[in-house]
């Protein structure tokens, strides 16, 4: 090997040991801070808090279905829990008037019942704008987010919410 080939060999090595320093470090940075957002959703549980549960749709009428279900299956064993429904993309179309699962049956009736028990559901407005479906079209218990995305992400980070995909 030549000298120079010898110090590109060199340098490289350097290198990719420096970029693994560094991963390290930030993946310890990182830790820690999932460490001490996982601390603090225990004192919440501690304290006596409510479980608190983001599921967020964007897959379409089956992923709903076993959404409705995963959810009546939480508040079963945790009745107080705080549960937010947040859909996007497809996501929202079980939200539309008339929206039905594979088997015939209506998501209104899911919906309501649900509701009636606590869930929030929340429709992405930049879906409903891309998709030219006017609000109207949702069902009456559904509120208008700006951002599905935004409201997922911002219900998990900034107030503890535990994020759920079914």
């Amino acid at each position: 090997m030549s000298a120079i080939t010898k110090s590109f060999v060199t340098r490289g090595r350097a290198l990719v040991a420096l970029a693994g320093a560094f991963a390290l470090v930030g993946c310890t940075g990182m830790h820690e801070r999932h460490a001490e957002r996982h601390a603090a959703h225990m004192q919440q549980a501690q304290a006596g808090q409510p479980m608190k549960v983001v599921y967020h749709l964007t897959n379409g009428v089956d992923e709903a279905a076993r959404a409705m279900g995963n959810i009546r299956n939480l508040l079963a064993v945790e009745p107080g829990a705080k549960v937010v429904v947040v859909s996007n993309a497809l996501g929202l179309d079980f939200m539309l008037d008339g929206a039905k699962d594979r088997n015939g049956n209506p998501f209104d009736v899911a919906i309501q019942e649900l509701k009636g028990k606590g869930v929030d559901f929340r429709a992405c407005n930049t879906t409903l704008t891309l998709r030219k479906i006017d609000r109207s079209k949702l069902q009456p218990e559904v509120a208008v987010i700006d951002s599905g995305v935004a409201e997922a992400a911002r219900l998990q980070f900034r107030e503890g919410f535990a994020y759920l995909r079914p």
